[in-house]
C-alpha cells in the first residue's frame, strides 16, 4: 500500500485530496493544527492518519513523520495568503508569518520527507503546492507571492538533488480552486471565476501515481476563464 502525508489536510485543497487518496488505497496521514477536523476526516477510515501538528514546528512535525513511519508521497500543501495590502502596509509581524507557514513550514516537511525517502532506500515523491502566483501576482499579495515564488526554488532543488535517491520532485500550481483562501478573496471579487477543488485533487492524485521514473516538474490547474493567460 503506498503512503502519503498531506499536509495542510484538515480543509480545501489539502482536505480533498487526502479523500481521493484515501479512495484510492492510499495510506495517509493528515497533518494540521486543528486535531478535531483530521479526526472527522479519518473516521471510519482505517488507512487514515491523524497527525495533527504546526508545520512550523519542527519537534511537533518531527513526531508526526516518526508516528506515520515510511512515507512513498508528500503533499506539502499548508499555507496562508495574510495580508491583501501595499507593502508599506504590511505590518513585519505578519510577514514573518506568512514566510513561516509558507516558506519554512514548507522546507521543514520537504526535509523530513526527503530523509524518510532516503532511509528507507525506495525513493519517493514531493508534490509542493505552488499556486498559479508562483508564477503571476495578484495585487497586494507580495507576502504570499514572495513565498511562492520561493517555492519553485524549492521544487527545482528538490528534483535535482533527489536523483541519486530515485526521489524526484514536482510542483502543481493551482488557480482559483474552491477553497478558503480562494472563498476571502471571492467576497471581495464576486465575479472571480473559480472551479471545483476536486480538480485539484484529481491532478495531485495523478501526479502521484506516476512511477518513479516519470516526473510532472510543473503542473498548471486552473478555472479555465480566470485573466491568468491574458494580460492587462
Amino acid at each position: 500500500m503506498k503512503s502519503i502525508i498531506i499536509t495542510g489536510a484538515s480543509s480545501g485543497i489539502g482536505c480533498a485530496a487526502a479523500e481521493l487518496f484515501l479512495q484510492n488505497g492510499w495510506r495517509v496521514g493528515l497533518v494540521a493544527r486543528r486535531r478535531e477536523l483530521l479526526e472527522e476526516i479519518a473516521e471510519g477510515q482505517p488507512n487514515a492518519v491523524a497527525l495533527p501538528a504546526d508545520v512550523t514546528d519542527a519537534k511537533a512535525m518531527e513526531d508526526a513523520f516518526s508516528q506515520f513511519g515510511e512515507v512513498d508521497a508528500l503533499f506539502n500543501n499548508a499555507g496562508m495568503f495574510g495580508p491583501s495590502k501595499p507593502i508599506d502596509e504590511v505590518a513585519l509581524e505578519d510577514w514573518l508569518q506568512v514566510m513561516g507557514v509558507n516558506l519554512n513550514g514548507m522546507f521543514i516537511a520537504a526535509r523530513l520527507a526527503f530523509g524518510n525517502m532516503r532511509q528507507h532506500g525506495r525513493g519517493g515523491r514531493i508534490i509542493n503546492n505552488g499556486s498559479i502566483s508562483a508564477h503571476t501576482p495578484r495585487e497586494n499579495s507580495v507576502c504570499y507571492t514572495t513565498t511562492k515564488h520561493a517555492i519553485t526554488g524549492l521544487t527545482k532543488s528538490l528534483a535535482l538533488d533527489g536523483r541519486p535517491f530515485d526521489i524526484t520532485a514536482g510542483q502543481i500550481d493551482i488557480g482559483n480552486a474552491e477553497s478558503a483562501i480562494v472563498t476571502g478573496l471571492k467576497a471581495g471579487n464576486p465575479d472571480m471565476h473559480t472551479m471545483d477543488v476536486g480538480h485539484a485533487a484529481a491532478s495531485v492524485l495523478h501526479m502521484a501515481q506516476l512511477p518513479l521514473g516519470a516526473n510532472i516538474p510543473f503542473m498548471t490547474v486552473m478555472a479555465t476563464k480566470m485573466p491568468y493567460l491574458g494580460r492587462g
